[in-house]
């Protein structure tokens, strides 16, 4: 395992940022340190960040490596270093990994949730300009506001399945697969399709 396989394996992206002196909620939200950021923009899930301002987004290597303005390198030895581990030999709770399915099995959870996320990611991209306010004053329909939300870290996890090294993916589709994540997602749509084409107003995207 690399050095980066090592700290990405024992660090979260939510430990980190709180080691470094950001105030993460509840919520997994704080504010953004790359812009001036006055109401938590910033998302803090185990395995990347995301800026709902900004747009800023990245994995534990590349939160450090911004924070301090450093290479990707230098982030992975100052976390290494912090957090005590060895960037050489993984320690032994870095080397455990949680227990894998079969390849055949990871391809076809790989390609559900593949194919989950982009009709998600086509459905978000429909309502971002379907329903867009027509002026400023119009109040913002809930699905205008849910593209705007949901478009850039839903494109983030595609782009990860799509380009992404194996333990990235591996670790991506364990996440949705788990409590039936990507199932639930995949119901979601079909409804919100269903209630578009109730009103006579067929998706571009479907």
């Amino acid at each position: 395992m690399t050095i980066y396989g090592t700290i990405k394996a024992a660090i979260s992206v939510k430990q980190a940022a709180e080691h470094y002196g950001l105030k993460v909620n509840r919520n997994g939200m704080a504010c953004c340190p790359f812009h001036n950021d006055r109401h938590p923009s910033l998302k803090l899930n185990e395995d990347y960040f995301f800026c709902f301002g900004c747009g800023a987004k990245g994995d534990v290597i590349d939160l450090v490596a911004r924070l301090f303005n450093m290479s990707s390198y230098e982030a992975a030895q100052k976390l290494a270093s912090d957090f005590g581990l060895d960037p050489k030999p993984p320690t032994v709770a870095a080397m455990v990994k949680p227990k894998r399915p079969y390849i055949r099995q990871f391809r076809e959870d790989e390609m559900l949730c593949f194919r989950v996320l982009t009709d998600y990611l086509h459905l978000l991209e429909d309502w971002k300009v379907r329903y867009a306010p027509k002026t400023p004053e119009e109040a913002l329909d809930d699905r205008f506001v849910e593209a705007c939300q949901m478009h850039c870290p839903i494109e983030y996890m595609a782009d990860v399945l799509t380009v992404g090294d194996l333990e990235e993916r591996v670790a991506l589709v364990d996440e949705l697969m788990k409590e039936g994540k990507i199932t639930f997602l995949q119901e979601y749509i079909t409804r919100k399709k269903k209630e578009v084409a109730h009103h006579g107003e067929e998706p571009e995207n479907a």
